[in-house]
């Protein structure tokens, strides 16, 4: 007697993988789609958090796994706030300018202009501005470990900003990604002579936690 409902089961695992990837490949179109317009608002976050958790959150995939952790950390009080915004739609960004296929979509960022060697860090009266992912956490969370030790947080590029702190999740396509606006910024403030550090993630997080 033939076990209909085991190979029902077979299939379904067969054809998962290119499920999978339909799903991965949507999933780009809906960021790109949501990100067109330059803002996101929380109707469309919340559409996105709902999609995911119907269509990709039995995926194993760290990147997947960081969007929709931080969509539904933005979210858990309700409300999509202005700067929870900002940032979201620079992830979106990032994720959407990924090539479609690419086994993994975020990669460690390896080909930044970072100082060399990685200057001295410290955080009392000096002006910090993050840009990118970061694999800390919300960028709000990052901001407030600066303020707690005495710094500020810069609002754009400029000759105030002494650090520029780029997230280390980011892509090797970082140039035409969103956040490599203000890092080719930095890097000819920093040419022109402006005491300006592009600095990575890695190395803040050392020089903050040990």
């Amino acid at each position: 007697m033939v076990d209909l409902h085991q190979e029902f089961q077979n299939s379904s695992f067969f054809h998962q993988a290119r499920i999978d990837r339909r799903s991965v490949d949507a999933l780009t179109g809906i960021a790109a789609g949501l990100a067109a317009d330059g803002k996101i608002n929380q109707q469309e976050a919340e559409f996105l958090k709902n999609w995911i958790e119907s269509h990709l959150i039995h995926l194993n995939d760290p990147v997947v796994n960081i969007l929709y952790k931080r969509l539904a950390d933005m979210l858990s009080d309700g409300v999509l706030d202005a700067e929870e915004s900002v940032e979201l739609l620079e992830m979106l960004h990032q994720f959407a300018g990924l090539p479609v296929g690419a086994q993994q979509p975020f990669v460690a960022s390896t080909s930044l202009p970072l100082d060399n060697p990685a200057p001295a860090l410290s955080c009392a009266d000096r002006v910090f501005l993050f840009t990118g992912v970061m694999a800390y956490g919300p960028r709000k969370n990052c901001e407030a470990l600066i303020v707690e030790r005495g710094g500020l947080i810069g609002g754009s590029v400029s000759k105030k900003i002494h650090y520029l702190v780029v997230g280390s999740i980011g892509n090797d396509q970082w140039l035409h990604s969103s956040y490599g606006t203000k890092i080719k910024k930095a890097v000819e403030l920093r040419d022109s002579g402006v005491p300006i550090a592009i600095i990575s993630e890695d190395h803040w997080q050392k020089v903050l936690f040990g």
